[in-house]
């Protein structure tokens, strides 16, 4: 099965990149919950977190850490809120979402974003790493 992220790992589509190594890539999400919402994704297709190699959940877990450190500086909010659900996007990914209270962390609010905006966000967010 071909991963709905392939076209950004190969360039052929362009997204709002947080950070990226060799393994993982982080960038916002264009329907986020609230500013900042960032995903997160092995660049390895793995269908489900939990089928992931001990290793490379850990390594991903480790990254993703380290863009929720960024994200959390960036966007001065309480605590960075992390869900996991691949239920219409067969390829893991975590959403890191800036929380300030627990009603904050829900998908019914999530919306498209203008991708003027979303460049702003990154700009921020990339100027706290």
């Amino acid at each position: 099965m071909t991963s709905p992220f392939a076209a950004y790992l190969d360039g052929r589509q362009a997204c709002f990149k947080i950070c990226e190594d060799e393994n993982h890539l982080a960038f916002l999400s264009t329907e986020p919950m609230r500013e900042g919402h960032t995903l997160v994704i092995p660049k390895k297709n793995y269908e489900a977190l939990f089928d992931m190699e001990p290793e490379s959940y850990v390594q991903l877990m480790l990254f993703a850490q380290r863009a929720a450190q960024n994200l959390k500086r960036a966007m001065g909010c309480t605590k960075i809120g992390l869900a996991v659900a691949g239920i219409k996007v067969r390829h893991v990914h975590l959403h890191l979402v800036p929380i300030d209270q627990p009603t904050d962390l829900d998908f019914s609010k999530a919306a498209p974003a203008e991708p003027a905006a979303l460049a702003l966000t990154q700009a921020k967010i990339r100027a706290a790493a």
